[in-house]
């Protein structure tokens, strides 16, 4: 997030001066790296979450629209970067992915069909397939069939525009980018407080972690791009827009393949049900992946606690984050989500025997001698009031802007990194307006279709999708 803002900041107002600082050695180490960032590449195509069926029995595709159309900002963004050298090779970030929707049983199988028939009809995901041949299934991802029952019902959806997006790379390059042309960036450099000052400006105390030197550098314009640790610093920061707001730490932990023998077989991103009872982010997924050129595989998630808001956090950061103001929001959202805690608690309690088994409902033939589990990163889940000022848990992002547009900070979790763009181009219509009609032109050139929804605009689709393939050399 912050990187993405800086970069289109440093090409709108190249004058401008621009500071980034980042506790730890390097940018995008605490979740925008692959193996922190489970869901590379949300674009809705295989996420079944983002496609409930209704109480009228409808299957609605609003929100994966929503989604989709936001990621293929993000492709337009990445091949403007590429184009204008502010990035290298797409294949150092990008790569073309598959992307499968798969379920068994009857009654999922007829909801997956009904999904396919609600997307075919979007010129969004028109090029959709469907299958509940196994042997069809086996070429799209031989994994999921080997061993598996001849007579079980199956069924998948198939994009094959889909991507695999490594997160950190990306991170990285555009710091590299930033850093190039005048950014003062600050490895190793703790924000402690972000603070208004007597002249109107924001004061953000600094510690060199190295030295233990503090500093203060004076802002007219902050983002708290921090993650987890951006609740405490916009409560710190005083602003009336951060009232009410909690956070819910989940840690996360997966499966990982990197056996070459095991990882060779598998050329996709799939996405399965989550069990009755289960919240939207434990929707399990066995995705191929490519880290630095390397292509391995991922299952989970299975869910972890901590108090956690960071991975290098402290313990303390869940009850340091209680306030007056959303004590009662969180006491809420506690008494409300007895069924997450229920989960959590189950998946924190459950063998190593049971969470392969899990495995094995995606890849029946699966050995564990190919596998290790690894500990991702936190997500900290958004609680806030609603509407009506209960106290509810939100599975998404919240952008936070105070009024007068100094300061803005990013609360949640997925889809995060694939949504950076348009997440940021809000905040640049928020925090600055007055500059808005002078930049929009410049906008429209790094993304065509800014501002216009793409599903409205085949042709236009059409267009940018062809651009985007060639650039970012995405093609089947």
């Amino acid at each position: 997030m912050s990187t993405t803002l800086g970069a289109l900041l440093k090409e709108l107002e190249p004058n401008w001066s621009i500071g980034l600082f980042e506790a730890l050695d390097q940018a995008g180490q605490e979740s925008s790296d692959p193996w922190n960032n489970a869901g590379t590449g949300h674009a809705a195509l295989c996420e079944l979450n983002y496609t409930p069926r209704g109480a009228d029995g409808k299957v609605s595709t609003a929100k994966a629209q929503g989604i989709n159309e936001q990621f293929t900002v993000s492709k337009q963004l990445y091949s403007h970067w590429v184009k204008s050298g502010t990035i290298g090779s797409p294949r150092t970030f990008i790569n073309g992915l598959p992307h499968i929707s798969f379920v068994w049983g009857d009654k999922n199988a007829q909801y997956l069909k009904d999904r396919y028939e609600a997307m075919k009809a979007q010129p969004l995901f028109s090029d959709i397939v469907h299958t509940e041949d196994h042997a069809e299934i086996a070429e799209w991802a031989p994994l999921l069939i080997e061993g598996r029952d001849p007579a079980q019902r199956i069924a998948a959806s198939k994009f094959d525009t889909g991507t695999d997006v490594d997160f950190g790379s990306l991170t990285r390059q555009l710091a590299t980018h930033l850093g190039g042309n005048g950014v003062d960036l600050r490895y190793g450099h703790e924000v402690q407080s972000v603070k208004r000052g007597v002249d109107g400006r924001w004061d953000i105390k600094v510690k060199d972690k190295a030295t233990g030197d503090r500093s203060v550098a004076s802002a007219r314009f902050v983002f708290v791009g921090a993650g987890g640790g951006a609740l405490s610093l916009l409560q710190g920061a005083g602003i009336d827009e951060i009232k009410g707001f909690g956070g819910f730490p989940v840690s996360g932990k997966f499966l990982r393949s990197t056996d070459p023998t095991v990882a060779e077989k598998h050329h996709a991103k799939v996405y399965g049900l989550a069990s009755v009872g289960a919240p939207p982010m434990s929707v399990p997924h066995l995705d191929t992946r490519f880290v630095e050129g390397r292509r391995t595989l991922m299952f989970g998630p299975y869910a972890g606690f901590s108090t956690n808001f960071l991975k290098s956090g402290s313990f303390m950061d869940l009850p340091l984050s209680v306030r007056p103001h959303n004590l009662k929001p969180m006491l809420q959202v506690g008494k409300d989500n007895t069924d997450l805690v229920t989960y959590l608690v189950k998946e924190v309690t459950k063998s190593s025997s049971s969470k392969f088994e899990e495995l094995h409902a995606f890849f029946p033939s699966a050995g564990s001698d190919a596998w290790e589990m690894i500990t991702a990163g936190q997500r900290v889940q958004v609680m806030k009031k609603n509407e009506k000022g209960k106290g509810v848990l939100q599975f998404g992002t919240e952008l936070i802007s105070a009024r007068d547009g100094s300061i803005a900070g990013l609360l949640g979790a997925s889809p995060g990194a694939s949504t950076a763009p348009s997440i940021m181009f809000s905040l640049l219509e928020r925090c600055f307006g007055a500059q808005m009609d002078r930049w929009r032109p410049k906008l429209e050139q790094m993304v065509p279709s800014f501002g216009r929804a793409l599903n409205d605009n085949p042709g236009l689709l059409s267009e940018v999708t062809a651009d985007t393939v060639e650039t970012l050399q995405l093609q089947p």
